[in-house]
């Protein structure tokens, strides 16, 4: 049986206490599946925070992984958004080695992927550039034929579209009251 692995974007919503976080890293580690990129965030009640996590590997671990994540005490809900829609962006600073005659050049294809100057130097720019990671990836794609000192990138956020809430998925703001009396 051949295994086919693919990226999940997974999205949980988890009590903002201490050592969560590594609870929930643990239970990826345990099934050897790698995170590749994690942003945490506050939720309004600051009792709880939004996790993104995205990683790679296959569909039936990442099932058990999701089981296991949805039994942890401060764990609210843990979901894969990977085929499903969601406004899905990420951040990424890039810095460029450039000089007087490929500036322009370089200011050129930063603007055409909507990038905004961050710094700029006598020998570096840096671009802030939000998107898909898709498009983050064009843009470094397109600096590799100049010297790319360095990038650095926040991972993706994730939210479900609409009037649906990513944290609770498949409710809405009018369904949420009757699914946090029913949680932990």
């Amino acid at each position: 049986m051949t295994e086919t692995y693919s990226t999940h974007a997974i999205g949980l919503f988890v009590a903002n206490k201490s050592g969560v976080l590594n609870r929930i890293a643990l239970v990826f580690s345990r099934r050897g599946y790698n995170i590749d990129s994690l942003v945490t965030s506050p939720a309004r009640n600051p009792d709880f925070s939004h996790m993104n996590i995205i990683a790679s590997g296959d569909r039936e671990t990442l099932d058990q992984i999701l089981k296991q994540l949805n039994k942890l005490v401060d764990v609210v809900h843990a979901r894969d958004y990977a085929n499903l829609d969601i406004v899905e962006k990420e951040l990424a600073l890039v810095k460029v080695k450039c000089n007087a005659e490929n500036r322009t050049d370089i200011m050129q294809i930063g603007h055409a992927f909507r990038g905004e100057v961050a710094d700029i130097s006598d020998s570096t720019i840096t671009f802030q550039v939000t998107g898909p990671s898709r498009k983050i990836n064009g843009l470094i794609k397109m600096f590799e034929i100049y010297e790319i000192i360095e990038v650095i990138r926040t991972g993706k956020v994730l939210m479900a579209i609409g009037e649906e809430l990513t944290a609770f998925a498949g409710y809405s703001q009018q369904k949420l009251p009757e699914l946090v009396s029913d949680s932990r």
